[in-house]
Parts: structure tokens; sequence; C-alpha cells
């Protein structure tokens, strides 16, 4: 065991307009769409390498499909052009009517697409961390390692996440890059205020 740390607690309030990030901060949110299948988040970020977030969560995959506009124009990783990343997590829609928090519950593994077709998968090695500190039980961590056995054999058949999807009925939408306006960076001397998203 080397670092295990307890899964990540996000919240999102639609009522509030307001995403709660899992160390507790609250960032205000642009846009919200979907329904209680599958709900939209848009909204602008101050990290030091992306302005803006959009994200999907969709409860019945356990996934949570991101996009970042990054400041650099291209991203960041092994390979140039970052298109999805998406965070293995249970997701929780409200429980009730009138109830309107959402809640993610982040499962360690991580799938980040590259233009090009290429890809690569994250934080398996976190996983076990978890599971060997007690953090997670047997159950949920199969139920992770089966959700991302399940993302990639999509992307690989259907040629990518975002057509896998759309054919077993999810269609995702994204705003247009040349219509986000991305927030400003954080200052570095507020960096220490303000520990960086994700």
């Amino acid at each position: 065991m080397n670092g295990a740390h307890p899964p990540k607690v996000e919240t999102f309030d639609t009522a509030s307009n307001v995403n709660i990030d899992p160390k507790g901060f609250t960032r205000p949110v642009d846009r919200w769409d979907g329904d209680s299948a599958a709900l939209y988040m848009a909204r602008p970020s101050d990290h030091p390498r992306f302005g803006y977030l959009e994200s999907w969560l969709l409860p019945a995959l356990d996934l949570r499909v991101n996009r970042f506009h990054f400041r650099n124009g291209t991203g960041h990783g092994p390979y140039p052009g970052q298109e999805l990343y998406v965070d293995i997590a249970l997701v929780d829609p409200p429980a009730s009517t009138d109830d309107t928090v959402w809640r993610t519950t982040d499962l360690y593994i991580d799938l980040v697409t590259y233009a090009g077709g290429r890809w690569e998968l994250l934080d398996l090695d976190e996983l076990g961390d978890a599971l060997t500190a007690g953090l997670l039980d047997a159950e949920t961590t199969h139920r992770a390692l089966s959700s991302a056995q399940e993302l990639i054999t999509g992307m690989v058949s259907e040629g990518s996440v975002e057509r896998w999807l759309s054919n077993i009925g999810i269609e995702l939408s994204w705003a247009d890059p040349d219509r986000v306006t991305l927030a400003p960076a954080r200052k570095v001397s507020d960096v220490r205020l303000a520990p960086p998203e994700r």
C-alpha cells in the first residue's frame, strides 16, 4: 500500500447552480441539462491548465465523461489533442423529486482519449491501494473494474467512446469551443489558499 486515499466525493446542486468539488470548494455552474438518466454540467474553472469544464454524469454506466477546455489548446498527457477524460464513478441522482443534488464517488480508474484514436487507462494502482487499505470493499472494486472493462470494450469495438454511447442510446453534446470563454487562471499567490481542482 502506498499513498492510499478515500474515494473523492463531489456534489452537483442543480437548484443552487453550484458544483462542490472533492476539496469542498464551491464552483458556480453556467448550465445544466439532461434528466434522471444523465446530467450535463458546464462551468468555468480557475485551474492553471484549463479554464472551462463540461461533464456528463451517467448513473447506469458508472461514468463521468469530461471535456476540459485547456489554456494551451491541446491538453496534457503523453499524446497531443486530449479529447475526453472519463472517470469511473458511482453516480447517485437525486433521491426524490424534492431533492436537487447529484453525487459522485470517484472509483479511481480514469480513461483518457486523444486525437487519432490514442488512449490510456490511469490509476489502477490507486484502486488496488484503496482495496488493500480497506477503503473499498471487494464488491465495489469489482464494480469499478467491470465498468472500466465495459467502457474500453465499447470504445474499441465502436471506434470511440461517443460512438459507443450513441449506439446504446446516449447522445452527448458539447459546447462549441469557439464560444467558450475561459475563466482567468488563479494567481500563483492564491494556490496555497485554494488547491487546484482534480
